[in-house]
């Protein structure tokens, strides 16, 4: 009998839900969430139940019964960084991401939406390469105070099924080729890939290039005076930096094509925010062409904002000097979800246990 899958996937501005059966997709609803309605919402876990409903909504609308599926698996979430790979939603992990232990982020919903659902029906529940998958070299990691530590948080599923599909236009493997990859939505985040390991990348909540969302690296000093301005609160300040940032601080909408609209009606100051966005891309892609000491194989361009011809050739402009330019508009973190459970279902990988005191040292960086 093939095997089910119920894939579950929350972005920064969408909810992904598929279903697939075995390698083959039955269905993929994309439900984008307006500003508007994100707005309402304080911290990114009052979103829970926003999120949830819309999961079980679509899948009523499909008249998809539940106990049909195999497995459910889950974009991932903020737990403790670990090693690439597919690992079983247990216990220790639902506390970590209800408490935020390691840090907020809308992917933390998945673990636990795809928990819930996974109990009801009595399967097991995946992640598989979560947003906290860290391979960093030992100079990635400083930041240049010593209370500050770098960490890898980035969109490490779809760079890596990006990465794979770029090694292999280039007739290599992902772990004989050197690429810079840029996954650009409502949250952007540009990594060094060198043979077959994320060795620095910008955190894509706090740092890097704004984004439709995010207001990405800030000047330090101004922003320490207006923390200090006693004008917002801790969590205001926290929800204008990931949320209220970025286009939507700059033009109120965090929707690129509404700002494509906007251009083509003429208006200068989105065509100006929107090449700066691009601008900004373009010097994290230069960055990380240091980092792998200009030896890339490829600049791969990646997800919501790489279906913008506009928005590519303003990158490309900028950065093809450094390597050959590969874009794949959209995301293909549906088929590496769904890849990565039935590699476990099929018995050709072990999934891995979450633990957090367990010592992963051995196979990534860090401490």
């Amino acid at each position: 009998m093939p095997h089910r899958l119920l894939i579950i996937n929350p972005g920064s501005v969408s909810t992904k839900i598929a279903v697939y059966n075995d390698e083959n997709p039955e269905f993929l609803e994309v439900i984008i969430h307006p500003s508007s309605e994100l707005l309402k919402f304080t911290e990114i876990f009052d979103q829970y139940q926003y999120r949830k409903e819309t999961v079980y909504r679509v899948l009523q609308e499909k008249k998809i019964d539940l106990k049909t599926f195999t497995v459910v698996v889950g974009r991932g979430g903020l737990c403790k960084p670990i090693p690439s790979g597919v690992f079983e939603i247990n216990e220790q992990m639902i506390t970590d991401l209800k408490t935020s232990a390691f840090g907020k982020h809308v992917s933390s919903m998945a673990g636990l939406i795809a928990h819930e659902i996974a109990m009801e029906i009595g399967v097991k529940a995946y992640i598989v390469d979560p947003v906290v998958v860290n391979e960093f070299e030992p100079l990635a990691y400083y930041s240049g105070w010593p209370e500050i530590r770098r960490k890898s948080l980035f969109h490490a599923l779809n760079q890596k099924a990006a990465a794979r599909k770029a090694a292999a236009q280039l007739n290599k493997a992902y772990e004989e080729v050197r690429l810079i990859v840029a996954h650009l939505g409502g949250g952007i985040t540009i990594g060094a890939h060198k043979y077959g390991r994320v060795v620095d990348v910008n955190n894509g909540i706090e740092e890097g290039p704004f984004s439709p969302e995010r207001a990405g690296t800030l000047p330090i000093g101004d922003l320490i005076r207006i923390c200090y301005s006693g004008r917002f609160t801790k969590e205001q300040m926290l929800r204008m930096m990931a949320g209220q940032g970025g286009l939507v601080a700059y033009l109120g909408t965090n929707d690129g094509r509404e700002v494509e609209a906007r251009i083509a009606a003429g208006n200068s100051n989105a065509a100006e925010v929107f090449e700066a966005m691009a601008y900004q891309v373009s010097k994290e892609i230069g960055g990380l062409a240091a980092v792998l000491e200009g030896n890339v194989d490829a600049v791969v361009l990646t997800g919501g904002l790489a279906y913008s011809e506009r928005f590519m050739e303003l990158v490309k402009g900028r950065v093809a000097f450094i390597a050959p330019v590969i874009v794949f508009p959209g995301e293909f973190e549906m088929e590496a979800l769904a890849d990565g459970a039935l590699r476990v279902l099929n018995g050709r990988e072990e999934a891995k246990i979450y633990a957090p005191d367990k010592d992963w040292s051995h196979y990534i960086g860090f401490k």
